[in-house]
């Protein structure tokens, strides 16, 4: 099966739900997942519902959980470098036919790493492995790399009324 890449970027709600739903889909399939979430760490319900699939899907955090205002700290940076790393060293290994790079688009743009970056991994990608970025603001250079782009646009959504993030539904 030949892979590509897809980025879900956009302002809208879903980036990460509609990477997390191919991530099922493909261990439904018996393949193996590979998901590396940027600038995030702590618990989370996909995560806790991911782990029921831990046979076929890891899921790896490279973030210290904080929101990056501004220039990012080292610690920030290196926690970002070292995901890169691994998922090079994921990418190289072969095993895993999904591989999910969660809000890599908004660690390029805060300067946890590059766009640059981002194209090295695209063109280490197996050929039979499928890449998947997420996240607000993709850089131009990575839209052209990619396959398949989806943007998803805000029309509407419950916070600017005051809800707060309900746990099972986002968060």
């Amino acid at each position: 099966m030949k892979g590509f890449v897809q980025v879900y970027t956009g302002d809208g709600k879903g980036k990460t739900t509609a990477a997390i739903g191919l991530a099922v889909r493909a261990a439904g399939a018996g393949l193996k997942v590979y998901l590396a979430q940027f600038m995030k760490l702590g618990h989370y319900s996909e995560t806790t519902a991911l782990a029921r699939f831990s046979d076929l899907i890891t899921v790896e955090q490279f973030g210290l959980g904080r929101f990056i205002q501004g220039k990012p700290s080292a610690g920030e940076i290196a926690a970002a470098q070292k995901g890169l790393e691994k998922v090079k060293t994921v990418l190289a290994g072969g095993e895993h036919k999904l591989v999910i790079l969660d809000e890599a688009n908004v660690a390029v743009m805060t300067g946890l790493f590059s766009a640059r970056d981002l194209l090295e991994l695209i063109a280490a990608k197996p050929e039979d492995t499928e890449l998947v970025l997420t996240g607000r603001g993709a850089p131009d250079e990575i839209i052209e790399a990619a396959d398949l782009v989806t943007e998803m646009k805000a029309v509407r959504h419950y916070y600017s009324k005051g809800v707060q993030a309900r746990v099972g539904i986002e968060k």
